[in-house]
């Protein structure tokens, strides 16, 4: 019996239509693929194209072999997403989607080809597909890529009582010297976090636009909660309210990276606090007084102090009660930090982390402007008197010999590495370590000196008393790749596997790697092993490091090598685009030098983890980690190419790096959608069992709901995992909360699973770390972020939020 007919004109149309579209469809496949066949890359999307193209061909001369073809192109791609992804799901996407849309028309097109044989088989085959890809949408609303194990010790251990004050203030950056951000206040906990609402909301005025970002965590001491705003105005709040007690203005100018991440506070033993003078921190000095025998009596008008930097280099004390300046700090309540320092061109050198104080001193370091010019501001970390503002020690790595202010006409060493992020201290072991920079500039390393080359990217310990080194440690050697110790490292007294501990420093960095240090010596506690890196692509005017440590001690993350596989996109194009220009890039694996061309940094500058440092739950063991995971590219730029251009940037962008042969153009690895070329997620959050150094749970951070493809909206809660910035903190309530991501949410997750218990949704996003605390007056116990924007989002707030539970009547 002869096939049935199908009349010419009778829906043929939509076949040639339908054939067109294939054939607009694989031609850029075609063009792609052969160029990265060229490159060496994969031969999949040029011979994809082509099938596509020749099934587009037979469609518009309705033949039903376009079907068939156009079939085996769908299996064969199957076969090779799977070859190349397993069953990862978003490695999957981009891969599978759209071929799986294309084959839908293809499926219910196939009735009207001029020879049919029924309709029920491809209708059947294009139902499937329709409800395998409903599947997919759904299951892209669910985290993937979690891992979880079991904890060593899920039972906590007791921690500090609640009972003294300082456990329930928030006094220090990392709410004590230690840098560990646990707070042993459980009022708030797993089984109650789920209630949580906003207590009150309080806006500052100060809204950042251009570089400024609100990263400030605040603090919480005698029952007021202190805030800074970009510009360094500070607000005394009622923690129960959030009504203002005063207000302080510095009139703070700079033209660039205009942040306060926080502020300290100081109180003499010889004025003892509205709390109990027993709660003294755990980690502040037993008697200051007799350390310290010459030290005058505090002003009965500032017994209490608010002690702040700015971003245009001054120190400055406030009287915590009525923000006033206190006269008898510095000149009229301000010292000059730039005294000492030398050329100070503008913008080139001021603070943006909070000072640390311990032993009545206040000590700081500062930001410079990286990759402007060889020989910026020095990296020199200074200490002052803490009532008087008399400078006591400056640690000057370039110079050992000054120890305070250097010889008139003379400046701290330029060009050093600096000391950008936050100290921790011990007061037991009487050290302060100091995470360390890099010599500017960043990409370029030759004309740096010995001293420059020993102290980049390092942890160093000093003597508090006198600010003489006594160990340091070296995390990249010859950086320059803008690796720079980010982080406040965390100190915590570790299982030494014999029923002991061994006391602790822990540093997160941007490479993504741990190291767990003795803080008494700086000897590693987890294996490091020094291993071979790239040693070809640079430029012969400067020099590589043969080898670089690795903690493999301890877990690395987001330290996966990269690889054309691990190319993504948010359509096969982009994804072929992103496969292209990896492939023109240099990339022999972590450490390719930078050179004359483009050459992938990864983990990029950005981290790893950042200056958001980590939390300890303390009772449990447990180290939480924040984490982005974003490529970034690298070329150097001979000098006249670079002095034509103009301009430089600190970061994205091409920065002179001026006093060298080259300029350094570097930038992002991003799709022309703005999507990253590399697979999600963008950033994890992570648990590490300290017991056993192992991964305890990892979870993707954060949804696409406030961003997307050409930076719009999508308003999808999908957990794709975003990056991160800004840092977590931990409860003995079991909980961790982190509000860093690019959806506008403050987030409460298990501290034991990672599992989210609950989110609050922000007015705009956040970049800083939150805190809690206990108000002495209510007794209730706060949540408070400030929330002043996402890092990559248009929208921009002056907000400070504040959780509770509800009120019982």
């Amino acid at each position: 019996m002869a096939a049935q007919q199908t009349p010419r004109g009778s829906g043929g149309w939509l076949l040639v239509l339908f054939g067109l579209l294939l054939v607009v469809i694989g031609a850029p496949l075609v063009y792609g693929g052969v160029q990265l066949i060229g490159l060496g890359g994969s031969w999949y999307y040029a011979l994809a194209g082509l099938g596509v193209i020749a099934s587009g061909i037979l469609y518009v001369m309705r033949r039903r072999a376009g079907l068939w073809l156009y079939g085996l192109v769908f299996l064969a791609t199957i076969a090779w997403a799977l070859w190349e992804s397993g069953l990862e799901f978003w490695p999957l996407i981009p891969r599978l989607v759209a071929p799986a849309v294309i084959a839908i028309p293809a499926l219910l097109l196939a009735p009207l080809f001029p020879t049919r044989t029924g309709k029920r088989a491809p209708f059947a085959l294009a139902g499937l597909l329709v409800a395998a890809l409903v599947a997919t949408a759904f299951y892209g609303f669910t985290p993937h890529g979690i891992i979880s194990n079991t904890l060593a010790s899920a039972e906590p251990k007791p921690s500090v009582p609640p009972a003294a004050a300082s456990a329930t203030d928030w006094r220090h950056y990392g709410r004590t010297p230690a840098g560990t951000r646990y707070a042993p206040i459980d009022q708030i906990n797993r089984d109650n976090v789920d209630k949580l609402e906003v207590a009150w909301t309080f806006q500052s005025g100060d809204i950042p636009s251009g570089t400024a970002q609100d990263q400030n965590t605040p603090l919480f001491v005698n029952d007021t909660l202190y805030t800074c705003s970009p510009n360094n105005i500070v607000h005394a709040l009622n923690p129960d309210t959030g009504e203002v007690k005063w207000k302080f203005d510095p009139k703070a100018k700079s033209p660039l990276w205009q942040r306060c991440r926080g502020v300290s506070y100081y109180e003499p033993a010889s004025a003892p606090s509205e709390a109990n003078a027993a709660s003294a921190d755990p980690l502040a000095p037993a008697s200051v007084v007799a350390s310290t025998p010459d030290m005058p009596a505090a002003a009965a008008s500032c017994a209490a102090r608010i002690v702040m930097t700015t971003i245009d280099a001054r120190l400055i004390q406030l009287d915590a009660k009525t923000g006033e300046l206190c006269q008898d700090f510095g000149n009229g309540g301000i010292v000059d930090l730039k005294s000492g320092m030398g050329e100070i061109k503008d913008g080139f050198y001021f603070q943006t982390s909070a000072p640390t104080v311990a032993r009545d001193l206040i000590m700081v370091g500062g930001w410079v402007w990286d990759n402007v010019e060889t020989g910026e501001p020095s990296g020199a970390v200074r200490a002052f008197n803490a009532l008087t503002g008399e400078l006591v020690w400056a640690w000057d790595l370039g110079n050992p010999a000054i120890t305070k202010l250097p010889p008139e006409g003379e400046s701290y060493t330029r060009g050093t590495p600096n000391v950008w992020s936050t100290p921790a201290y011990d007061e037991a072991l009487g050290l302060v370590y100091l995470p360390t920079g890099n010599a500017t500039p960043d990409f370029f390393g030759a004309h740096r000196s010995k001293a420059a080359e020993d102290y980049t990217a390092s942890v160093v310990a000093l003597d508090i008393a006198t600010g003489r080194e006594r160990w340091k440690f070296q995390t990249v050697h010859h950086d320059i790749w803008d690796y720079d110790v980010p982080a406040q490292p965390a100190l915590y007294d570790v299982p030494d596997g014999k029923g002991g501990t061994v006391p602790a420093l822990i540093q997160i960095t941007k490479r993504g790697q741990i190291f767990m240090l003795d803080r008494r010596d700086g000897k590693p506690i987890a294996e490091v092993e020094e291993r071979a890196v790239p040693q070809t692509g640079g430029v012969p005017e400067d020099f590589l490091s043969p080898t670089q440590p690795y903690s493999v001690g301890m877990p690395a993350i987001g330290a996966e090598p990269f690889a054309e596989a691990k190319m993504w996109g948010a359509t096969p194009y982009d994804q072929l685009y992103c496969r292209i220009e990896f492939k023109k890039m240099r990339y022999e694996g972590e450490f390719t030098p930078p050179g004359l061309t483009r050459s992938i940094i990864f983990p990029g500058y950005y981290g790893g983890m950042n200056w958001g440092s980590a939390a300890i739950d303390e009772a449990r063991g447990l180290l939480i980690v924040n984490d982005i995971r974003m490529p970034q590219f690298a070329q150097l730029m001979p000098r006249e190419e670079t002095d034509n251009y103009g301009g430089s940037a600190a970061h994205d962008g091409l920065s002179q790096q001026k006093g060298t042969p080259y300029g350094a153009l570097k930038n992002g690895f991003m799709s022309p959608l703005g999507v990253p070329c590399h697979q999600p997620p963008y950033g994890t959050f992570t648990g590490i069992d300290l017991k056993t150094r192992q991964i305890a749970w990892q979870v993707p951070a954060g949804t696409l709901q406030d961003t997307g493809p050409l930076g719009m909206k999508t308003g999808l809660q999908i957990p794709i995992g975003m990056p991160t910035l800004g840092g977590p903190i931990a409860t003995s309530g079991g909980l961790v909360f982190y509000a860093g991501t690019q959806d506008y949410y403050l987030r409460a997750l298990d501290v034991e699973t990672g599992n989210e218990l609950w989110k609050g949704r922000l007015p705009v996003g956040a970049q800083s770390t939150p805190m809690t605390f206990v108000s002495h007056e209510s007794g209730t116990q706060y949540v408070v972020i400030s929330a002043g924007g996402a890092r990559q989002s248009p929208d921009r707030g002056d907000y400070i939020v504040a959780y509770r539970l509800p009120r019982q009547n």
